[in-house]
């Protein structure tokens, strides 16, 4: 159940309530019988877990690690080209041959 602030108009008392959901908020103040305000407050938030910090802002390392296994990936389709495709400067090479 959460729990909800209030302050009086007239007298500035401040206090707190736990209260479902469903009750109806309080009307009447306890000390002075004035009348009530909830005020807006911040919610109480708390991440748990390994953390979103670590899995969406991860160090510039990981980055280039992915940059740098592409360009070997490339390399690795320009060797292994067996000239099949006319356009291919490997074709070329390896018909005058």
């Amino acid at each position: 159940m959460p729990l909800y602030p209030y302050r009086c108009t007239a007298c500035g008392h401040g206090f707190e309530k736990i209260q479902s959901f469903n009750a109806p908020s309080l009307k009447k103040c306890p000390k002075c019988g004035g009348a009530l305000e909830r005020p807006l407050t911040a919610p109480g938030l708390q991440f748990k877990g390994s953390g979103f910090y670590v899995n969406d802002y991860a160090s510039g390392s990981s980055k280039s690690s992915a940059a740098s296994s592409e360009k070997k990936s490339e390399s690795k389709a320009e060797t292994a080209c067996s000239g099949g495709c006319a356009s291919c400067p490997m074709a070329a090479s390896n018909s005058t041959s």
